[in-house]
């Protein structure tokens, strides 16, 4: 087995039963014009493959890849990259099996800002990096759940927020760089979300311009008037790295990796074009450059990231772990397909050219994909960050418009019945998300009040005031406690 570093790299492509593809550029010229906050799994998949690509071509050779970790936990990231001087292994598992490995080696670079929040805000603050791109989920934009507006009371935020502070939250870092270059006189960099965010630009625009018009009103003016916020669309389905991945990484391909990652085959980004100091020819190894992403992205979150959410929790309940198991599941498809064509689908704006039939029944396949084996608790998680935001505007939208949201009402209420914390089988469920203990607690209440989980105003707004979405939802939590989920579905469907 061959350790994976720069000077090891050239021996991979023979060094395992199978070929794995390593960088054929020269990665002491790569020169870093880009700082990653939040350098996780879809990150390296995602973004840190197409910049991998265009070096390939002998593009963006300065646009490499810096990442920063925010939290004390993502030093083992950090100790993981540094060993391997940024390489890792990306292995795309096709449906049939076949399994796609590459080196990928566009990260040069790994700073913990806990340990050196000094380090990561001058790197910002250096006139080579033009963009700091951002992945640090959906909960990561301190967005008030209810009011949409940036939420000041978070503990970090407000130690940030102190005259003198050293900066600990990606506001603070990201608004202390961007002082720095106004300061030296130095252009701003591009801000460039790549969450799973309705209008991620704009989200992250807003957020951060509030914090730095707190921090400082003459700063916050100069950014809202200097600095752009792109929105973007990102997609490609990227499990958690198992120790199995590991293993199979060391087997197939001869590689000792400390954490690679796997992915399937499909990706997509769609981004809009709007950079202060120039971007990467993106365009050129499949990236589309639009003016506006809106039709993309909610087509991606309602369609894609909802669904997830629709077969989650349901299928968790009746008994399954992972996705492709309930995409085996007839009935559970055709709710899934219910929902994409009769609720979703009616909200979104007509997509430049996308078919949406066939995007459907992609997703289908996508999530059938059983080599991928995402697991149903990862799909599971953090669902106070995920459900209102790429959710509950589709319930909206159908109660102004009088459509249907039957379906919708009833991953609400599988969501309910799953933050009771135990499955059909009596085994217990670990719930993970921010609001665990409150989530578990108003589950709890749901015998003496069935609507005790809806009445969260702060992430459910007033749909608890809706005669027309309590009554699904009663109706399907009914369900779920008296015939369980899977009848719940069957009925549904049927």
């Amino acid at each position: 087995m061959t350790s994976l570093t720069d000077e090891t790299v050239g021996a991979l492509p023979a060094a395992g039963p199978e070929p794995l593809a390593v960088p054929g550029y020269d990665r002491s010229a790569l020169r870093a014009g880009i700082v990653h906050l939040g350098v996780g799994g879809f990150h390296r998949a995602h973004q840190a493959m197409y910049l991998d690509r265009l070096m390939a071509r002998g593009q963006a050779l300065d646009w490499a890849i810096c990442g920063v970790g925010v939290l004390p936990h993502d030093a083992r990231m950090r100790d993981a990259l540094k060993a391997q001087d940024g390489l890792y292994t990306l292995v795309l598992k096709h449906p049939d099996g076949t399994l796609e490995g590459r080196v990928i080696g566009s990260v040069v670079d790994f700073l913990l800002a806990p340990d050196d929040p000094e380090a990561a805000i001058e790197k910002m603050a250096s006139p080579e990096i033009r963009i700091v791109s951002l992945t640090v989920t959906e909960g990561g934009y301190n967005v008030h759940p209810v009011t949409g507006e940036f939420d000041e009371s978070d503990p970090a935020v407000q130690a940030d927020l102190a005259p003198g502070a050293v900066p600990v939250t990606s506001f603070g870092l990201v608004t202390e760089a961007l002082r720095r270059r106004r300061d030296r006189g130095v252009a701003p960099f591009t801000v460039m979300s790549c969450d799973n965010i309705q209008g991620n630009g704009e989200v992250a625009h807003r957020m951060f311009g509030t914090f730095a018009r707190l921090k400082d009103p003459e700063l916050g003016a100069w950014i809202e008037e200097h600095v752009p916020f792109p929105s973007s669309m990102v997609d490609r389905i990227t499990p958690v790295t198992t120790d199995a991945d590991r293993a199979m990484v060391a087997e197939r391909f001869g590689a000792d990796d400390a954490w690679p990652v796997v992915a399937e085959p499909f990706t997509q980004w769609v981004l809009e074009d709007r950079f202060a100091d120039g971007r990467p020819p993106l365009e050129d190894v499949g990236v589309q450059v639009v003016d506006d992403v809106e039709p993309y992205e909610l087509m991606k979150l309602r369609l894609l990231n909802a669904s997830h959410q629709a077969l989650c929790y349901l299928g968790y309940l009746t008994g399954y772990r992972y996705a492709h198991e309930v995409c085996a599941d007839e009935s559970f498809v055709r709710f899934l397909l219910d929902y994409m064509e009769r609720e979703a689908t009616p909200t979104l704006q007509p997509v430049p050219g996308i078919d949406l039939d066939d995007y459907r029944r992609t997703l289908i396949e996508r999530f059938a994909n059983p080599t991928v084996r995402d697991t149903l608790a990862r799909l599971c998680a953090e669902s106070s960050d995920r459900i209102p935001k790429w959710l509950l505007p589709v319930v909206r939208e159908n109660l102004a418009a009088g459509g249907e949201v039957h379906r919708a009402a009833a991953v609400v209420a599988a969501w309910a019945r799953y933050d009771e914390g135990v499955d059909e089988q009596g085994a217990p469920i670990e719930i993970v998300d921010r609001l665990a203990d409150r989530l578990r607690a108003a589950a709890a209440r749901q015998g003496e009040d069935p609507l005790a989980f809806l009445r969260d105003r702060e992430l459910f707004g007033d749909l608890v005031d809706s005669p027309r979405f309590t009554e699904a939802y009663l109706e399907a939590l009914t369900s779920l406690h008296r015939d369980g989920a899977r009848a719940t579905v069957e009925r549904l469907v049927g």
